[in-house]
């Protein structure tokens, strides 16, 4: 530590490279922190509920089936119970207030999910309510909605009446803490959107049921596709896990494209600090030089260059990491993931940073170990 304010000095003989330099590195880790966290919440969200499978059409994931299918899935042996999941996507007020309402047998589904929270008074006002909706609590925050707030959301899907305008009374509020990228929905009553759309009425997205042993999941989801082979609509049956999954993919492989990214990014700025490394030495060759004669031994000039590397990386990258923490919370609000940046992404970050700061740090640390004393001062 007595060697510290050295070190800090040679930093910032040249601040606006410094700056520059601590910026480009602060926001390279704030670019990791946020793809990384996404990635790292993805994962988690798509390891959960064993218990829990997914019915869908084995032609395609848009194709809705019928709801009719419901009674027979429940004669399924394994099965404990189920429900059907329709909605639409729409908007509140603005196209960039884009929401998904899940219409569903609200008692079952919360039955089927009871890591969702919810209060008992407010479950039991939705079977009262037909037009009833309960809303995610963070979306309740974000549109400062409260119970008892009439909301209209406009959607392309088309009501009996002409109309693409539904609105719905908010009777409750649920929250999700175990997962919270999962609250980012409004719940409506399936009898009440199915008896007032237009079109694909009688059928569902997907159903979804819970089974008795989630040992025998694959077991189970094998003989609900065997009661509708050959049927009019096939379908595919699939554990959450391999469901959530199969979603994603829809979207690309994410995890891929995260990595792709911080690793393009990281090695761009492996060059970006090792020039910088390199032309600090190169201007500071005649002091590195005095240090010598005065008796600093080869050993102590490189950790001297290496300690000033693992500080500009170290310092940017937490700086970076930070601000991503700060920042993380908004992809709660927009569904994206959860509400705070996973501490192992954050470790990781931090590691990496070490190792960048060696690996660019070293190249000119051996040059200032292997610099002779009477050239150096010569200018040679």
């Amino acid at each position: 530590m007595k060697f510290f304010p050295l070190v800090w000095t040679s930093l910032w003989r040249k601040k606006a490279r410094t700056i520059f330099t601590l910026l480009s590195i602060m926001i390279a880790f704030l670019l990791f922190g946020l793809l990384q966290g996404i990635n790292a919440w993805l994962a988690d969200f798509g390891g959960s509920n064993a218990n829990r499978v997914y019915v869908v059409s084995r032609v395609s994931q848009l194709q809705p089936l019928p709801t009719s299918y419901l009674h027979q899935i429940e004669q399924v042996p394994g099965i404990r119970q189920a429900t059907y999941m329709a909605g639409f996507t729409g908007f509140y007020q603005e196209k960039s207030n884009s929401l998904v309402a899940f219409a569903t047998d609200v008692q079952t589904f919360f039955a089927l999910y009871p890591d969702w929270q919810i209060a008992p008074d407010q479950l039991a006002a939705m079977s009262r309510t037909r037009a009833g909706a309960i809303v995610a609590a963070p979306l309740m925050h974000a549109f400062g909605w409260k119970v008892g707030d009439r909301i209209p959301l406009r959607t392309s899907v088309m009501k009996r009446d002409g109309s693409a305008d539904w609105n719905f009374e908010i009777v409750g509020t649920y929250d999700v803490p175990a997962t919270p990228i999962e609250a980012n929905r409004i719940l409506i009553n399936y009898a009440y959107f199915d008896e007032a759309r237009l079109l694909d009425r009688g059928t569902a997205w997907a159903l979804v049921a819970a089974v008795n042993d989630p040992t025998r999941s694959a077991q189970v989801c094998a003989a609900v596709d065997a009661v509708f082979v050959n049927s009019a609509n096939e379908t595919v049956t699939q554990d959450e896990k391999a469901f959530v999954q199969g979603q994603l993919r829809q979207l690309g492989d994410v995890s891929l494209m995260a990595n792709a990214i911080v690793a393009a990014v990281m090695f761009t700025l492996l060059f970006l600090t090792g020039n910088t490394m390199m032309q600090s030495v190169r201007e500071r060759t005649s002091e590195l030089a005095i240090l010598k004669t005065v008796g600093f031994p080869d050993r102590a000039v490189t950790a001297l260059v290496l300690i000033e590397s693992v500080m500009l990386c170290v310092l940017a990258a937490a700086l970076g990491l930070a601000a991503a923490a700060a920042i993380f919370p908004v992809t709660a609000a927009l569904g994206i993931a959860g509400s705070s940046l996973p501490l192992r992404v954050v470790v990781l970050g931090l590691a990496i940073a070490v190792a960048l700061a060696f690996v660019s740090g070293l190249p000119p640390a051996l040059r200032a170990q292997r610099l002779v004393i009477v050239a150096a001062l010569a200018g040679r």
